[in-house]
């Protein structure tokens, strides 16, 4: 059965639910469980009818997103401490989640990875694109999908 899980969050509320389920599932299981946030890198000012968008600097939208990242993990883990699951956690900055989360199942040696998908289908799916389906492609780990009804 599964040793260790990697479990990446993106902090919205179905991967909330996710890392909720996956806290459970690895405590019924005897797990451990390694909890990944991944940061968005900064990006690209975007020009267009003369006006330049941009967030603020560059270090002000890093210390925002760590912020975010490490009150998300902190969740997390307080969580997994409250069900009796060892759990570790960590965060990068990359624009390619999907990378990110499988290096990182490799790199820790996890056995599982337990994601949520919103299920995007159509246009919508094929536009947005679905790090869950990234990993899915891509992953010679197995990858257990969290789906809400």
């Amino acid at each position: 059965m599964y040793k260790h899980i990697l479990v990446p969050t993106d902090g919205s509320a179905l991967s909330t639910h996710a890392v909720e389920s996956a806290i459970k599932f690895a405590a019924s299981i005897g797990a451990r469980i390694t909890l990944l946030y991944v940061q968005p890198d900064y990006p690209r000012p975007i020009v267009g009818e003369g006006a330049l968008i941009a967030p603020e600097n560059r270090e002000e939208f890093q210390e925002e997103t760590s912020k975010q990242a490490n009150s998300i993990l902190a969740s997390a883990q307080a969580a997994a401490r409250a069900a009796g699951v060892t759990a570790v956690s960590y965060t990068e900055v990359s624009d390619i989640p999907f990378q990110i989360i499988i290096d990182t199942a490799e790199r820790e040696g996890c056995d599982l990875v337990f994601m949520a998908s919103h299920g995007r289908r159509g246009l919508a799916g094929l536009l947005i694109g679905s790090e869950t389906n990234k990993v899915l492609t891509h992953s010679k780990i197995p990858v257990l999908v969290y789906r809400e009804s």
